[in-house]
């Protein structure tokens, strides 16, 4: 094992031991907001392996780059979808009016405005 992929297995193994650390220690009312604010950093992770991609020799090399661009996609994407369904946690449902010759509205008007 040369030392240059060893040092980049270490840095990847303390990366991964410092990020579980950190999310472990958010509360779950802050994990939402705080993954759909995230999103850029993904997309950052996501262009680092098409990066790593182009520098691959080898198939090992193809592999974990095919490897951390699809896992990188799907954070984005799951990114999306998670503040997708929080921002429609947070919309009001219209009710809707009724039109001024339905029943609803008639009945409206002959009992004082009280429906």
């Amino acid at each position: 094992m040369s030392a240059v992929l060893l040092t980049d297995i270490t840095i990847f193994v303390l990366a991964l031991l410092v990020g579980f650390e950190v999310i472990s220690k958010v509360p779950a009312t802050l994990h939402t907001p705080l993954m759909s604010a995230a999103n850029s950093i993904h997309g950052i992770v996501l262009a680092g392996a098409m990066l790593i991609a182009v520098t691959a020799n080898n198939a090992l090399g193809y592999i974990l780059a095919f490897v951390a661009a699809a896992f990188a996609a799907m954070n984005v994407v799951g990114g999306y979808v998670v503040t997708g369904r929080m921002l429609k946690m947070f919309r009001r449902t219209r009710t809707p009016v009724p039109a001024a010759d339905s029943p609803a509205a008639v009945n409206a008007h002959s009992n004082g405005g009280k429906a």
